[in-house]
């Protein structure tokens, strides 16, 4: 059986970590170099690096950064924030990332998903959808949860992974930072229609909602948080020792 990742979020803005709720409300956390690399060192299975507004604004992702980042890290590491192109792809490749995450350059351009997979294999390709729901649909969100793009989001996750995404992080706007758990409805739903790695994102509040992922969607796997990590609410450690109490395998 393969076991459950547990994953920090480090959401980037100016250089420096930031942690808001429902995507707004932004506030100073730490450095992300010196988060990632306490991370790295404390049990976390992969980071994931996301520069938040690079898209909004309309840059490319800060890089100097995000090599030394990636200098002090010894786990995988996933980036994202204004991929829009082949040539951000490799870039952001080149300064250490394992796998680049792609959001707004996709619903832009959905065949950026398939030219970067064929050049750089589905492993590297993660697929971040910002998810909120809408009239009683899920929708797709663009422009880090600014934009409502109109798009069903399921049906969007299934086109992407059939153009090569290997790994989908389904961001929840609706639970995200509110610590009321993981938005179980959203994630079966894009574990009904996918086969590919799912990452739950949004909601994670107590040790408990981890072992409630992945109990009640064994097809989820890792959890993805961010506030309950950085501001020392739960330590890696004792979630992992809680979930194999739980009898949920982890690494």
């Amino acid at each position: 059986m393969i076991t459950k990742r547990i994953i920090p979020c480090l959401d980037v803005r100016d250089g420096r970590v930031v942690k808001g709720v429902n995507f707004e409300g932004l506030n100073d956390v730490s450095s992300p170099i010196e988060l990632a690399d306490y991370y790295s060192r404390c049990g976390a299975d992969e980071l994931v690096f996301y520069d938040i507004t690079a898209s909004a604004e309309g840059r490319a992702l800060f890089t100097e950064i995000l090599k030394e980042t990636a200098s002090r890290v010894f786990i995988p590491l996933t980036v994202g924030g204004g991929i829009n192109t082949l040539e951000d792809f490799d870039r952001v490749l080149k300064c250490g990332a394992d796998k680049v995450s792609v959001n707004s350059g996709a619903i832009r351009n959905p065949d950026l998903i398939r030219e970067a997979a064929l050049r750089y294999g589905s492993q590297c390709v993660v697929l971040s959808a910002d998810v909120k729901r809408v009239d009683g649909q899920f929708r797709v969100f663009a422009r880090g949860g600014r934009d409502d793009t109109g798009m069903e989001a399921i049906a969007w996750i299934k086109r992407c992974v059939d153009l090569g995404a290997g790994e989908i992080v389904v961001n929840s706007i609706d639970t995200d930072g509110v610590k009321g758990g993981f938005d179980l409805e959203m994630l079966q739903a894009v574990c009904d229609v996918v086969k590919v790695p799912v990452i739950a994102s949004g909601g994670a509040g107590k040790k408990e909602d981890f072992t409630e992922l992945f109990r009640t969607i064994p097809g989820v796997d890792a959890g993805l948080a961010a506030s309950i990590f950085h501001f020392g609410e739960v330590a890696i450690p004792d979630l992992k020792a809680d979930l194999r109490k739980n009898g949920i395998l982890v690494r």
